[in-house]
């Protein structure tokens, strides 16, 4: 329609009086704006992934109305466009294989649409962080609204019924010991309203690491989905993306060195998700910056656990909302964070904190007993994981599997456990290490969150709450238990993984930072690696598995991460294609 030129344009075309800016106004015009509306400046748009089949962000809905007044309010136009959206529980195989996707979804939107700045609104755990991504590689001024958590609920004796709570009586169902009624009501009470897991989740995690890149208001994070709060945060959220505009604020300038161990830092205080480690090292990548396994482990090593919130402790997130929030946890760890980054206000954390005081709160452990003196996420490496994994200490349950040393019990791929876990026959006691493999990016594909391995059904029934268990797969955040996660390279890329057989010993030894296990380089040869992914002919499917990379790439496309950053060993195949 342009009759001037065809890149990719920002809110000048609406200001426009030749025929590009008559016709760009006429057509919102008859979408229902005034004359006054399409003459306001700057186009703010607002990219929701609101969605059915997705009832974690169902709520951004109503927010995206108090999004546009707050931007009205600074003189601007909101204009609201949809993405995809990706949902853990419905998107098959994993929401990870669609994360790259929705990341290119935002970042065109936000490219080809006649905007200057733009709204993220996201919530369950790959939006986050998917949005962030593309807005980085669009490089317009950004700043994000979360979902906010749903509301906690009820289930027989429990008066504080959380997501984490519905595992366990999952695994009681497995073995008899939930009946039909009680099951039926557990549907009915495990989620009573929109938002995302009301525990400290993958969702909630990539939502303190908003707030630490810059994306998102300080104190965002943790107000309910349906709350005031949220609903206020939300109009200066629309008030902030016109103050960034006129400040010039891009995505490119937030994210650095500093800001990615500010947030990392933030995240293994608060006891995250392990996802975080992927979904930060590919937002580093877009930004041209590297993390890497060594970095992670001295952030972690170097930061004290304190937050006491579910799933790892024993508070709501309505409690540590009380206490602070985010802005409350980095007080409390000021000294190891760089206080000079800029948060989405504009004002450095520095200035946000300067004469603030936060009140003694059990959701945050005082500076002489936190809950840990290093950080709730170990990276580990050794010859079982030559380019690392990941274990979430605060989920053990069992302080003695923190270093074991077991004979592995293997299953190959999900249909192969499901099969077999709860065999009566199963030659497996507390002591074995179950493992999971072709779980991975390439091998699912998309690292889908089946790497919290069932504890076997006899076992189960004998009181067995813990055990070893490893996978190149991910886990939800809202999970916890001894699990070495983003074993990598995963065993359908040759990994290491690939070559280990049921009754082989392996030993995690945490203080160390070690998982390896203990075959001679002639044992390894006269094995046969796991078969490769079946070649994909179209689509996605042939997308994904020639350019995603590994766990420790922060699984991206190896196309879409700035120039100049390179594959972690480009000797490795990126994917199956290369060889297809």
């Amino acid at each position: 329609m342009s009759q001037r030129d065809l890149k990719k344009g920002s809110g000048e075309l609406f200001r426009d009086e030749g025929q590009d800016g008559l016709l760009h106004r006429a057509f919102l015009r008859g979408g229902g704006f005034s004359e006054d509306d399409v003459r306001r400046s700057p186009v703010i748009g607002i990219a929701n992934s609101a969605s059915e089949f997705n009832p974690c962000n169902a709520g951004l809905r109503e927010l995206s109305e108090f999004v546009k007044e707050g931007i009205r309010e600074a003189g601007g136009l909101p204009v609201e466009f949809p993405t995809i959206s990706i949902s853990e529980p419905y998107t098959r195989p994993t929401s990870m294989y669609l994360r790259n996707l929705m990341s290119m979804d935002v970042e065109e939107m936000i490219g080809a649409t006649p905007i200057d700045g733009v709204v993220l609104l996201g919530g369950c755990d790959k939006t986050v962080p998917a949005q962030i991504m593309g807005a980085l590689s669009a490089d317009k001024p950004a700043v994000m609204l979360v979902a906010g958590p749903r509301p906690v609920s009820c289930f027989q004796k429990n008066r504080e019924f959380t997501v984490d709570d519905v595992w366990p009586v999952c695994e009681d169902r497995r073995v008899g010991l939930v009946n039909d009624e009680d099951w039926r009501e557990l549907e009915g009470r495990s989620n009573i309203g929109v938002g995302t897991c009301n525990v400290m989740g993958t969702a909630t995690t990539m939502a303190a690491v908003a707030e630490m890149l810059g994306f998102a208001l300080p104190g965002s994070s943790l107000p309910a989905a349906n709350s005031p709060e949220r609903r206020e945060i939300a109009r200066e959220t629309g008030r902030m993306i016109v103050r960034s505009v006129a400040a010039g604020l891009l995505p490119s300038a937030l994210v650095t060195d500093r800001s990615l161990e500010n947030a990392f830092r933030v995240v293994t205080a608060l006891g995250g998700s392990t996802n975080a480690v992927i979904h930060l090292e590919a937002i580093a990548g877009r930004a041209g910056l590297r993390i890497g396994a060594d970095r992670f482990e001295a952030w972690s090593a170097g930061t004290p656990y304190v937050a006491n919130v579910r799933p790892g402790g024993t508070r709501l997130l309505s409690d540590l909302d009380a206490a602070g929030g985010v802005p409350a946890i980095v007080h409390r760890i000021r000294e190891v964070i760089h206080a000079d980054a800029v948060t989405a206000t504009g004002a450095t954390w520095d200035e946000l904190l300067e004469g603030r005081s936060f009140d003694d709160h059990d959701a945050i452990a005082p500076v002489d007993k936190p809950l840990s003196e290093r950080g709730a996420l170990i990276m580990l490496k050794g010859n079982l994981a030559p380019r690392g994994a990941v274990l979430k200490a605060a989920g053990v349950h069992v302080p003695g599997l923190r270093h074991h040393r077991g004979k592995a019990v293997v299953f190959d791929g999900i249909e192969d456990l499901n099969a077999r876990i709860d065999d009566a026959d199963l030659d497996v006691d507390a002591d074995s290490v179950l493992v999971l493999r072709g779980m991975g990016v390439l091998g699912a594909p998309g690292m889908p969150e089946v790497g919290h391995i069932p504890i076997p059904a006899k076992l189960h029934r004998a009181g067995v709450t813990d055990m070893l268990r490893l996978s190149d797969a991910r886990m939800s955040g809202t999970s916890t238990g001894t699990v070495v996660l983003h074993i990598t390279p995963e065993s359908a890329a040759g990994g290491p993984l690939g070559f280990i057989a049921t009754g082989d010993e392996i030993e995690l030894d945490a203080a160390a930072g070690v998982i390896r296990h203990f075959l001679t380089d002639e044992e390894i040869a006269a094995r046969i690696p796991q078969a490769a992914p079946v070649a994909q002919p179209r689509g996605m499917a042939w997308l994904h598995q020639r350019h995603v990379m590994q766990a420790d790439d922060g699984c991206d496309f190896d196309f879409l991460r700035a120039a100049g950053v390179e594959a972690t060993d480009p000797t490795l195949p990126k994917s199956t294609g290369d060889s297809l």
